[in-house]
């Protein structure tokens, strides 16, 4: 017999579309179902008309700067992910996305996979150097001097380069914000999935870093994000799925995409007490110029 509950993993409908167009600014169109053309459809049927293809790890980030290449809409990162750094150090065979078998690491494993990711950035259709960061989440005390070597590494190939740098910020707030101010922030910092306080917004917002929020904004255990969004400068937010991951708020747990994107604007715009027009001519300006297209 059919399940009964399937409609809890069906992808959710299609929100009222947004009058001004905005970006999704960091999206996983490779981790999500169907194809491509039918993703960049539906979004900009809602409103949502540009999307950053984000990369975190070699193959992620070779496939982000192809299809940024063949699209328009999409823009493209390029990255070793926190978790991937030891994964390659330390010869994991499953890395971030489960690929297979990888060779025997170590450091020069992690330079070489460095090197590709710098020649990556040098590309036209490549907007940013991202995502890389901290991760005290899932990668224990082990592995915290790959991650911030790789994390350092980012941080120079960004500046380079003249490209953005997109944060991954999980539970390491403070060495975060460390490692940027000992190796000089690029003049484009985003903190993507934003996941501190209002008190760590005014900091990002005092070094001019953008804040992107995505979908948990709209969780009800989320009141520090909303915090965080009244506080911060207009012109320093963003606004992303962080697909298929984080979706917001009647349909958490299933599916996210890019066209949900104007639920989460909506939220934003009624935390910050203005309307969603104002707010979303703000969040495309403010894309536009993080990532400079």
């Amino acid at each position: 017999m059919p399940s009964n509950d399937s409609g809890k993993h069906a992808a959710p409908p299609l929100p009222e579309p947004l009058r001004v167009p905005v970006a999704d600014s960091h999206t996983h169109l490779d981790m999500q179902s169907g194809t491509v053309e039918e993703a960049l459809a539906k979004a900009a049927s809602v409103g949502v008309t540009t999307v950053v293809q984000v990369g975190c790890d070699l193959k992620g980030s070779r496939w982000a700067a192809e299809t940024a290449a063949a699209y328009d809409a999409v823009h493209a990162t390029v990255a070793l992910h926190p978790n991937e750094a030891p994964r390659i150090v330390h010869g994991d065979p499953d890395g971030w996305s489960r690929q297979g078998a990888r060779e025997p690491g170590g450091q020069a494993a992690l330079d070489d996979a460095l090197a590709e990711i710098d020649r990556l950035a040098a590309l036209e259709q490549v907007k940013g150097v991202g995502e890389t960061g901290l991760d005290y989440f899932r990668t224990g005390p082990e592995g915290k001097e790959a991650q911030e070597r790789s994390f350092r590494a980012h941080i120079e190939i960004a500046k380079r380069h003249g490209k953005a740098l997109v944060i991954h910020d999980r539970e390491a707030h403070a060495d975060v914000l460390r490692v940027l101010k000992e190796e000089g922030a690029p003049e484009r910092t985003v903190f993507h999935c934003y996941s501190g306080d209002a008190e760590m917004a005014r900091i990002c917002a005092s070094a001019g870093y953008f804040m992107s929020f995505a979908g948990n904004v709209t969780f009800k255990n989320a009141q520090n994000l909303r915090d965080a969004v009244a506080v911060s400068p207009p012109e320093l937010l963003l606004v992303e799925t962080d697909a298929p991951f984080l979706t917001p708020a009647p349909y958490r747990g299933r599916p996210n995409a890019p066209y949900l994107v104007p639920i989460t604007v909506r939220a934003m715009a009624e935390v910050r007490g203005i309307d969603e027009d104002t707010l979303a001519t703000a969040l495309a300006e403010n894309t536009a110029r993080a990532f400079g297209y």
